[in-house]
């Protein structure tokens, strides 16, 4: 099991499923010449990969915050351009065409006023595509808070669950975001991700939403959460016929036109 920080390889262990989400958001693009893309908060560039394949001319950029996604990304996209940067204050140096922020920017702050600015720093007739995980209110992430509570860890993880705020809702989004858009498309998708067992739900979010709950803790209190964790996570994914368990994954997409 990874420790607490950013996984690449861990992270795209599950490469496939996590790829599907960013195909889906793709695809509701709508045609048109994207000349200058920003893959805003892109990991390891496994997003950014499937961006230069749909638009091979394009100057294409990632930014991330975390210095082992990029130097993965650097490693598996040599051809792009990768930098260091936050979603709440990286600024363009021209206006791009399109913002890509495929699972990132659940991790930011204040949402109702981040997003906005970005679909103002688009050129006129620019896109921003965004899709975030939408289940802080599935029994994977309750079964996080509910072990962070335990007596031995509460002062040190009293901070965990607030990195991740609840999403805004499809009508504070569009009231956010309609004002400065030409058109906006908004929807949410359940995936349910066949998993081999619920002992790899564990390892799903150890990559990703477990961070912060194992950040604080050292090497034989992270092993002891994850135990737990999986432990209580066996009564709300029960085997299906082969062994398999079904992890319902609710995520949340907007396609933006800057007007």
């Amino acid at each position: 099991m990874a420790g607490p920080g950013w996984a690449p390889d861990l992270y795209l262990s599950f490469g496939e499923d996590r790829a599907r989400p960013a195909r889906d958001l793709l695809a509701a693009l709508p045609p048109g010449p994207r000349g200058q893309i920003v893959d805003l908060g892109c990991g390891p560039g496994n997003s950014t990969a499937q961006l230069a394949a749909r638009f091979p001319e394009a100057d294409l950029l990632g930014v991330d915050p975390d210095a082992a996604m990029l130097t993965a990304a650097r490693k598996a996209l040599p051809q792009a351009r990768f930098v260091a940067g936050r979603a709440e204050d990286w600024q363009p140096d021209t206006p791009p065409d399109l913002i890509f922020a495929n699972a990132s920017l659940q991790w930011a702050e204040d949402l109702p006023r981040l997003l906005p600015r970005l679909l103002g720093l688009l050129a006129p007739g620019g896109a921003l595509a965004v899709q975030m995980p939408d289940n802080l209110d599935e029994p994977s992430h309750r079964v996080m808070r509910q072990i962070a509570e335990r007596p031995e860890w509460r002062a040190r993880l009293a901070g965990a669950a607030g990195q991740r705020q609840p999403l805004p809702d499809a009508a504070a989004l569009h009231r956010s975001l309609r004002p400065g858009s030409a058109a906006l498309q908004i929807w949410r998708t359940v995936y349910q991700v066949e998993l081999p067992g619920f002992e790899a739900i564990a390892d799903w979010f150890a990559g990703s939403a477990l961070r912060p709950y194992l950040a604080p803790l050292d090497p034989a209190e992270r092993k002891r959460f994850l135990d737990l964790y999986t432990a209580a996570l066996a009564p709300h994914y029960p085997p299906l016929a082969g062994g398999q368990v079904l992890l319902g994954f609710p995520r949340l997409f907007f396609v933006a036109l800057r007007a």
